[in-house]
């Protein structure tokens, strides 16, 4: 199922305006914990190199500070399973950000929630360690899609269906339920907006000569908290996650590719016979 189809299923269940919703219950897993990778066989089989033109009023090229126009784009598909033994119970984020626990933030562009830091995508020369960044800025964790390879029960329950987005003028809040059930996956596919690197320097970047190339994406990525900032997880060697894991260690994925010096509209990768996308839809 795709995400923007959930979204809109969901957007019928609403409740008042955020002030009046009660405290957040901290992001639980009991009993057992979660454990989120990245799939890397569906980052492998999901890639493709091509020119694409990026309109103005894509929210990946106000948030990525691209300029609008014709680029020669990376896309891929990513998915973040949870082979744990137990759901990543997040729940909704208007609560959240009411709280200003700094998980969320609001995406202005799409009207709803974003989830700080879930992700980092990482495109890297390996012969110099230089590393450019995707057009990517939030994520929304839901249930998109069963993980074929989990060891589990084959009838485990999807249970997370709702972003969330918070009250407006005329609208009240859409109540969020944000989360990834055991043996279920996470998926930004390829089409979604900012699932790309920029490679012509339009987003401000150095330019992505061609050769070879490592795409490195790290799910509930580790970090140094500054003075004041929560550190609300740690893993054994010290570093800061948003969320809890059986497994910190297990979280980078990457595959190895080729970027020629002129895709062209068909492209090259595993994708280059997808059709062209006409517009962006949310993520």
């Amino acid at each position: 199922m795709k995400r923007w189809t959930i979204v809109i299923a969901v957007s019928v269940l609403i409740i008042g305006a955020v002030l009046a919703l009660p405290k957040a219950k901290a992001i639980s897993s009991a009993p057992g914990k979660p454990d989120l990778i990245v799939d890397q066989k569906r980052l492998l089989q999901n890639w493709v190199v091509r020119d694409e033109k990026l309109s103005a009023a894509a929210c990946s090229v106000q948030e990525g500070g691209v300029t609008p126009g014709e680029h020669t784009l990376l896309r891929f598909t990513v998915s973040t399973p949870n082979i744990g033994t137990a759901d990543l119970v997040v729940g909704d984020p208007n609560i959240h950000f009411n709280n200003g626990d700094g998980l969320f933030e609001f995406a202005s562009c799409h009207r709803h929630f974003h989830f700080r830091h879930y992700s980092l995508y990482e495109l890297i020369d390996p012969a110099t360690g230089h590393t450019w960044r995707a057009a990517k800025r939030g994520f929304c964790m839901i249930d998109i899609e069963k993980f074929q390879e989990y060891p589990g029960p084959a009838n485990n329950a999807r249970n997370y269906l709702a972003c969330g987005a918070p009250a407006t003028a005329t609208e009240p809040a859409i109540v969020g339920n944000q989360g990834i059930s055991v043996g279920w996956a996470d998926t930004y596919v390829w089409q979604l907006a900012g699932q790309y690197f920029v490679l012509d320097g339009g987003d401000g970047q150095d330019p992505v000569p061609p050769g070879t190339y490592i795409i490195r994406v790290t799910v509930n990525p580790p970090f140094i908290a500054a003075p004041g900032e929560p550190c609300p997880f740690k893993d054994p060697a010290g570093f800061c996650h948003q969320l809890p894991e059986l497994n910190y260690f297990n979280n980078v994925s990457e595959i190895q590719i080729d970027i020629p010096d002129h895709p062209g509209k068909q492209g090259v990768g595993p994708l280059k016979n997808q059709p062209q996308i006409t517009a962006e839809p949310i993520d």
